[in-house]
């Protein structure tokens, strides 16, 4: 899913591994955003969700086919954490 490359950034920088960013794609509720700032070259998306340890994780991802390539995992940002508990109370 990650290139070599982001998941060694994602790893050292935010200490999240490919397999805990992987997590948000399957567990719900998740908020997906179309990322406009960061897609001149590529479509890129953004999915507000949990890991299986309940981590808050914002990550940033584009589309090949049917394959979803990571670009960035971090933990949300607080603006980010307000948005994902606005939208997911609505459907919990």
């Amino acid at each position: 899913m990650q290139n070599q490359g982001n998941i060694n950034k994602n790893t050292a920088k935010h200490k999240i591994k490919n397999e805990e960013a992987e997590e948000v794609f399957v567990n719900q509720p998740a908020v997906l955003l179309k990322d406009k700032k960061h897609s001149q070259t590529e479509s890129r998306l953004m999915i507000l969700g949990k890991t299986d340890k309940k981590r808050l994780l914002s990550v940033i991802f584009t589309q090949r086919g049917k394959k979803i390539r990571i670009i960035s995992a971090r933990p949300m940002s607080r603006k980010e954490r307000r948005l994902y508990e606005q939208k997911t109370q609505k459907h919990s």
